[in-house]
């Protein structure tokens, strides 16, 4: 799940919100959320702002 949220960050190419991933790749915005939280722990993905996350 992690790999697929990262890919879908990496091809927007701009700092996205967990539902706008949850709609691309057809998956509940809660497991979405769960991912970039990890995401955020290993160092892959910053927060340039409230709400909104991008690959590091």
């Amino acid at each position: 799940m992690k790999e697929k949220v990262l890919k879908a960050m990496q091809e927007a190419q701009k700092p996205v919100r967990p539902g706008d991933i949850a709609k691309a790749l057809d998956i509940d915005s809660k497991d979405v959320s769960k991912a970039i939280k990890e995401l955020r722990e290993d160092g892959s993905v910053i927060s340039p702002k409230r709400c909104y996350y991008e690959p590091a």
